[in-house]
């Protein structure tokens, strides 16, 4: 059996044979939502929905920004005519995969790396007996991808459009240079490619490769960041914020940024907000951290009190929610006893805290 966790996919199926490959699938695979052409409405099994034919094309663009992916059973035509006006990014775009009404082979054919396409498609012909059809150049000659090496991380990536300049170069055999001190990329490029990895920016940038990839939550200044330099961004920043009561959003977010800024950090690299527990219906901290699209995590004041930190003691947090201290100790917490690289930095309204999650 296979299994899709926190995915959803949309089956759709226009004949006879599709509804019966169609009905397979997600009797097997958990997540999956079975669209079938009245026609063959009857053929189907388990969690199905049945549309007129005429209406195909409404139907794909309606479910398009709703699904994680798509299982189409037709033909490859039929589905670049219907997809084609909807495309906008491949770091968007939904997982797309093609099976014949035979189900002789289901094809890869959009978002194989970033929207899980390739491995959507291994997990239908593995359901369904079908030919795996792949073929990102990447994965046809057995080398690593840049974009699956984010996505499996849960990196950001910086510029999408770096990520086919190093696979090509990785490609054409060219030297890429690597610093990345979390070693993730070591293990995944695995001798891969002519890979070469350096301690830090400057010596890379100086050295003779074509391409680079660094692994970072800094900022690079212009002299360390070569032209065909992919960044990709480790979620590993923590941000402790303590704010007074109606705070505007706005003003969160000019603070952090502009201490992001003088920092040389990248709010890329954030992964969550942390507070104390008096704050979790604060709005201002609500709706930063829904900008950011990181979760916000607030402790009880004696999670926080137990929790040893740098900066002198505040009489106002004290009074106003009964801890010596919020930023600090509320990214500590959440980094998982991590490293504060910011100490308590204060405005009129709003105390901000840094700190990188404990490597494990």
């Amino acid at each position: 059996m296979c299994t899709l966790p926190e995915q959803r996919i949309a089956v759709v199926a226009i004949t006879r044979g599709g509804a019966r490959i169609g009905g397979m699938l997600c009797r097997d695979c958990p997540g999956f939502q079975l669209y079938v052409s009245a026609r063959y409405a009857d053929q189907a099994v388990n969690r199905w929905t049945h549309f007129e034919p005429h209406e195909l094309r409404t139907l794909i663009a309606s479910l398009w920004k709703r699904y994680d992916g798509f299982v189409l059973i037709m033909a490859t035509g039929i589905v670049v005519r219907m997809i084609a006006p909807l495309l906008e990014s491949k770091e968007t775009d939904p997982a797309v995969v093609v099976i014949d009404d035979a189900g002789r082979f289901a094809i890869s054919l959009l978002s194989g790396h970033l929207g899980g396409a390739n491995e959507l498609t291994e997990r239908c012909a593995f359901t369904t007996g079908a030919q795996a059809v792949i073929t990102t150049a990447t994965d046809t000659n057995n080398l690593p991808s840049f974009d699956m090496l984010a996505k499996e991380q849960g990196w950001l990536i910086d510029d999408i459009s770096r990520v086919k300049t190093l696979n090509s170069l990785l490609l054409d055999n060219e030297e890429i240079a690597v610093v990345d001190r979390t070693g993730q990329a070591r293990i995944w490029l695995r001798d891969r490619g002519r890979i070469t990895f350096y301690d830090t920016f400057a010596e890379a940038a100086a050295s003779s490769a074509h391409g680079f990839l660094f692994v970072t939550n800094q900022h690079l200044p212009l002299q360390v960041s070569p032209e065909k330099l992919l960044i990709l961004r480790p979620r590993n920043l923590v941000l402790g914020i303590g704010c007074n009561r109606g705070t505007p959003v706005d003003e969160i977010e000019a603070f952090v940024t502009r201490h992001f800024k003088y920092l040389c950090l990248s709010l890329k690299s954030v992964c969550s907000v942390a507070s104390v527990a008096a704050k979790r219906d604060e709005a201002g901290l609500i709706a930063f951290a829904a900008r950011l699209g990181v979760p916000l995590h607030c402790f009880e004041s004696t999670e926080l009190c137990q929790v040893s930190f740098p900066s002198p003691p505040s009489e106002h947090a004290l009074a106003a929610v009964g801890v010596a201290g919020v930023a600090e100790p509320a990214a500590i917490l959440a980094s998982c006893g991590g490293v504060l690289l910011v100490k308590k930095v204060k405005s009129g309204n709003v105390t901000l805290a840094v700190a990188e999650l404990k490597e494990v």
